[in-house]
């Protein structure tokens, strides 16, 4: 299986829809891949607060119009990354997947909001449930920036079917290290493959850390970019995950349970 992490790079001098076009010929080009996935909030930046707001969409609008599109026409898995969706008087850090076919097959509302008290912690709602997306090959949970420091997420995940992880963020390059650190570790603790998609450029001033990066389940590093916008490409095993859970069963040695107020998600709303 093969997948491609679009890395790309949030110019505020390119208009909204200019990205979009940008972004889903991107994924276009990446017809020879199985998934493809970009990073969170890439139509405005994760860091511009001030145009969250004005750029929020429905659901069913312009992002997810031209995302659809690039799925159908390249016939892949698609992790659209997020967007800032507008619910009634609610925005949401909206993550969208697609499948080969160009239909929605998951969606999910960032559950952690970073900023402590500003910025997304406060413009934004949080979301609720667990999602798991049903690619044939490799179900993977879905998992958004902030999201990767809390790991009881990861094992919810786990626990509701998730072989794989897909985090798109728009992480700081000032806590690069905790970046690759928490990849790894979530990688290493969930015998799960982590596929980590950031983005590059600068957004609204804060610097981007860019490394997107794919870890096995083994918490080998199978190929990382660097801090410019790019694609990486990474070929996976699906079956190394049974392997590794096989050969090395600590996930049949949890003891402690999970309790949090959120299910497993059933599919888009």
């Amino acid at each position: 299986m093969r997948a491609s992490l679009i890395q790309i790079a949030v110019n505020p001098d390119e208009t909204v829809d200019a990205r979009r076009r940008r972004a889903a010929a991107l994924v276009r080009d990446e017809s020879a891949s199985d998934l493809v996935v970009l990073p969170e909030l890439w139509p405005v930046g994760a860091f511009a607060y001030e145009a969250f707001a004005t750029d929020a969409e429905p659901l069913r609008g312009p992002t997810y119009e031209a995302m659809a599109a690039a799925a159908a026409d390249a016939r892949v898995w698609l992790h659209a990354g997020s967007f800032v969706e507008r619910d009634g008087d609610a925005l949401y850090n909206t993550a969208l997947v697609f499948s080969p076919d160009g239909q929605l097959a998951r969606t999910y509302r960032k559950i952690h909001r970073f900023g402590f008290d500003q910025g997304e912690a406060v413009l934004m709602s949080a979301g609720g449930e667990l999602a798991v997306a049903p690619c044939p090959e490799l179900p993977f949970g879905l998992a958004t920036c902030y999201d990767l420091r809390f790991p009881e997420l990861f094992r919810g995940l786990v626990d509701a079917g998730a072989a794989a992880f897909v985090v798109p963020a728009g992480w700081p390059a000032r806590r690069r290290e905790h970046w690759s650190l928490l990849a790894r570790a979530r990688a290493v603790e969930n015998q799960a493959y982590v596929l980590a998609c950031g983005t590059a450029g600068t957004h609204a001033g804060v610097e981007q850390a860019g490394h997107s990066v794919v870890v096995d389940p083994w918490g080998e590093v199978l190929g990382e970019a660097g801090r410019g916008e790019e694609v990486l490409v990474v070929d996976l095993d699906p079956a190394r995950v049974a392997t590794t859970r096989e050969q090395f069963p600590a996930l049949k040695d949890r003891v402690l349970g999970i309790t949090a107020p959120v299910r497993p998600g059933t599919g888009g709303r």
